[in-house]
């Protein structure tokens, strides 16, 4: 696979994933497509060697493996959301001579960049059938039906100085001029354009809205890439194609838990069950997991700080990465990473044997440091753990930007660090 073709797949899968939902449905789609067997957790799993299977939690969280039994396994874990703008159960306000939605701010988001954007909504609805079953559906509205306009100049001299963002006042955005708009009839148009013929009763949905312009390559040679949801669904597309690269016989596994962006502890996030309850399913002897799980390593690959060329202060000066300068490696001694000297040694060495640059980076000593599910599962599992990422500027906006070399780099890395 060249670069090349592996980017475009990368735009692709970014545009098609607005929501976490649709990014585990995308890549349920692409396991299946190279050979995968998808299993059901209410299921009696019976693996068989040699096989490969997936699992999905919460329509939102997936897991991918190959089975040879053996004792080593590179583990590669991801998240599937982002930050932005959910809608509330009872988003409709209509005042003013318009129609705007209640929303709620998930996780760190970078507000100011949302207004003046042509917006979509796309999640997840749950419904009664015609025959009283239960049932969800994902939609994706697709066309812009929203936004959050800015306030004139001429209302608020200070903006460019001074301003300051109330996230349950200023950014409702407006959806229609008319006032007899119906939100169930919607949703239920919404569900039809979907397949789903007949609703008998709305109960309850997740959804979110979502910037329509394109992923696309910015610069003069086609330097950058810049999308929503960069992070993480960059490190969702790597992983996913690493494990859809390598032989069956090879151990791998990946993961992309939901909700790492507001803490992890879910049932589908890194703090909950899952990946613990899939692994012990996989080796079910109480001795066999723990030597598999201090015999193996886990990849967290999540986005990492590129220094900013207009805020370069905002980075240590020995630790900035750059754009396209190679994969970063994430430490630090408070363990909000969980790289240690020996990971890094590994990682470093199939780096260089390979060809590839790598970066460190460790904030500052006087700013907060964020956190990774890394953490997290090395805690639970007690496996030996690196934090990486690929270099990124406007993090957590409604755009970001990052290298168009650094993504297919950390691939060529993941594959290499498997063999």
């Amino acid at each position: 696979m060249t670069k090349q073709d592996f980017n475009d797949g990368l735009l692709g899968f970014l545009d098609a994933s607005p929501t976490p939902f649709h990014a585990t449905q995308n890549m349920s789609g692409m396991l299946l497509n190279a050979g995968f067997i998808k299993l059901d957790e209410r299921d009696t799993w019976k693996l068989e060697e040699g096989r490969k299977y997936f699992v999905t939690r919460n329509d939102s969280s997936v897991i991918a493996f190959t089975f040879p039994y053996a004792k080593e396994y590179t583990i590669i874990g991801a998240h599937t959301d982002s930050p932005n703008l959910k809608l509330k159960p009872n988003p409709v306000i209509k005042e003013h001579g318009v129609v705007k939605f209640g929303v709620e701010t998930y996780g760190g988001i970078l507000l100011a960049p949302w207004f003046d954007r042509d917006l979509s909504m796309a999640g997840r609805v749950s419904f009664l059938d015609e025959n009283n079953l239960l049932k969800d559906t994902l939609i994706d509205v697709k066309k812009a039906i929203a936004t959050i306009p800015s306030l004139a100049i001429h209302l608020e001299r200070e903006a460019n100085k001074e301003r300051s963002i109330n996230a349950q006042t200023d950014i409702n955005p407006i959806f229609m001029s008319q006032d007899n708009f119906d939100f169930e009839v919607f949703l239920k148009e919404q569900l039809l354009a979907s397949g789903v013929a007949n609703v008998g009763e709305l109960y309850a949905h997740e959804l979110s809205l979502y910037d329509t312009q394109k992923a696309s390559y910015i610069g003069l040679k086609d330097d950058f890439i810049a999308s929503a949801r960069i992070d993480n669904l960059l490190s969702c597309y790597v992983g996913l194609l690493t494990i859809c690269s390598i032989a069956n016989e090879t151990p791998m596994l990946f993961i992309a838990s939901d909700h790492e962006e507001v803490g992890s502890s879910s049932t589908s996030g890194a703090a909950g069950s899952f990946l613990e309850n899939t692994l012990q399913r996989m080796f079910s002897d109480y001795e066999e997991f723990v030597k598999v799980m201090r015999s193996s390593v886990l990849i967290s690959a999540d986005n990492a700080h590129a220094i900013h060329p207009n805020f370069p202060t905002k980075h240590d000066a020995h630790h900035a990465p750059k754009m396209n300068e190679g994969v970063v490696i994430k430490v630090n001694t408070n363990q909000r990473y969980a790289s240690n000297s020996s990971t890094i040694a590994r990682f470093k060495n199939i780096a260089t044997s390979l060809g590839f640059k790598t970066q460190s980076f460790v904030m500052r000593n006087d700013m907060a440091c964020g956190s990774t599910i890394g953490p997290i599962t090395a805690a639970k599992l007690g496996i030996d753990t690196i934090d990486i990422g690929v270099p990124t500027l406007g993090m957590h906006s409604v755009r970001e930007l990052c290298g168009s070399d650094d993504a297919y780099s950390l691939y060529k890395i993941l594959v290499g660090f498997a063999h």
